[in-house]
């Protein structure tokens, strides 16, 4: 069943991310991209990425261990679900759409897809989008 707050995120990538961000990443260049992530975060041992059938539901899915997706995505889901991949532990809690991951994403969306921050913000806030800009992994010791 999907939540106010997840129609709220979808509403808004498709609306504001998706015409911003037409590229395409097949499947055989996935794991490298998350490895490039991974490692642009400053963390080790990324999530593998597994083939998934699409289906009208779920396109892909992203937990701390895999990133499932169908034979290609568009590069934004695939931040998507690597942002899921950061927010989420091994044990399999996580913040589901919630402002730790939208963070994330926003983070990701700046530095991978040069989208512009502030427009995101903006966007954000006019679409009742929480988030948190200081968000970081959630299997890190915040100590």
């Amino acid at each position: 069943m999907t939540s106010a707050r997840d129609r709220r995120l979808y509403t808004w990538e498709n609306r504001v991310v998706a015409p911003l961000d037409r590229s395409v990443v097949p499947f055989e260049r996935m794991q490298a991209i998350v490895d490039h992530v991974w490692a642009e975060e400053g963390l080790r041992w990324p999530p593998r990425v597994r083939p998934r059938k699409a289906s009208r539901a779920t396109l892909a899915t992203g937990s701390r261990l895999a990133i499932e997706a169908p034979a290609s995505l568009p590069s934004w889901v695939l931040l998507h679900e690597i942002a899921h991949a950061l927010t989420s532990t091994a044990e399999g809690r996580g913040d589901g759409h919630g402002p730790d991951f939208v963070g994330t994403y926003v983070r990701l969306l700046v530095r991978h897809c040069r989208l512009d921050r502030a427009m995101l913000t903006e966007t954000l806030a006019a679409d009742g989008v929480q988030w948190n800009p200081d968000a970081r992994p959630a299997f890190l010791d915040r100590g």
